[in-house]
């Protein structure tokens, strides 16, 4: 497998919110090399494939968002541009209820913004969708309600609906659960890591796309939770995405894709002195990350909420 990577860098202030910090599957090597800024198109009217055998089949088209949860004009703007990219299903990366995940705003904070990925969808904010393609995870405030029950009772979701996987197309999906509240563990070696660990050893999708809330590799003022380490690679995931820190930042840890991805609506965070395997990281502009798949080639690039792109990984398979 090997990896493309364009990048640019930028750091500046931003406020805070309330949210104060605190057997295995051989995974394909990956090479490292750099592009030229803009080598990787910013708008991909194709579907975003770039290699000569993406037209064997259509590109999946998904948006990743993270800690957006909090209605206003910066979820909105994020929203816009996640609805005009046309994407088959939207991921999350947590913390989808702010400030308290109650159930007397969560379709306020989700379903006004996303109700037409939603199946089934009770709420008020116009139809939901015929099939579901809108896949979170839970994050600290959506934990802040008892049980996380109104994220539960909002969401219909695979397995026990705190950590599932779902297929579509050349991608499988993995959502975990990274808060300290879940009931199965947060470690490898729990039951949910040992579920994982099987789920994905038996995978025979192409691109194995992990996502969870708290970041194991974070360069902001939450920084790195240790205990999601996991062997992810090693184990024969593609690449993980994750929040909390309510910044854009990418790592490169021996060759493998670390992704913060927390700048969906909420406050923005200041970042700290950078950790020495973090590439690209970001935290001036809301904005979402925007990945296209096909059985060869995943590209994921992260575009501000006006739509410009400021950071793309290129992943392909021989």
């Amino acid at each position: 497998m090997a990896l493309t990577a364009n990048a640019c860098t930028s750091q500046v202030n931003g406020s805070r919110s309330d949210d104060t910090p605190g057997v295995h599957l051989a995974a394909t090597p990956i090479a490292v090399s750099a592009s030229p800024e803009g080598s990787v198109p910013a708008v991909p009217v194709d579907g975003g494939c770039t290699s000569p055998s993406c037209g064997e089949a259509p590109a999946q088209r998904f948006v990743i968002i993270g800690d957006y949860g909090a209605s206003g004009p910066e979820e909105a703007k994020v929203a816009e541009l996640a609805r005009s990219l046309k994407p088959d299903f939207i991921v999350t990366t947590g913390d989808n209820n702010y400030p308290l995940g109650a159930a007397e705003t969560i379709d306020e904070n989700v379903g006004k913004y996303f109700h037409e990925f939603i199946a089934p969808y009770h709420g008020t904010f116009g139809s939901g969708a015929s099939e579901n393609a809108f896949f979170p995870c839970l994050g600290n405030h959506d934990w802040y309600s008892l049980g996380a029950r109104p994220y539960l009772d909002f969401f219909s979701l695979p397995n026990n609906e705190r950590y599932y996987d779902v297929v579509r197309g050349s991608v499988q999906l993995f959502a975990l659960d990274s808060d300290p509240n879940e009931p199965d563990g947060t470690s490898s070696d729990s039951v949910q890591g040992r579920w994982f660990a099987q789920r994905l050893q038996s995978s025979t999708v192409p691109w194995r796309v992990v996502y969870f809330h708290h970041p194991p590799y974070s360069s902001g003022p939450h920084g790195s939770t240790l205990g999601m380490r996991w062997p992810f690679r090693a184990w024969g995931a593609s690449v993980v995405y994750s929040g909390h820190d309510h910044t854009y930042e990418r790592f490169d840890v021996a060759g493998f894709p670390y992704i913060v991805n927390g700048v969906g609506g909420n406050d923005l965070y200041q970042l700290v002195d950078p950790l020495p395997d973090s590439v690209v990281r970001h935290a001036d502009v809301h904005g979402l990350v925007f990945v296209t798949v096909t059985a060869t080639e995943l590209v994921s690039r992260f575009l501000d909420s006006r739509g410009e792109q400021l950071d793309a990984l290129r992943l392909v398979k021989p």
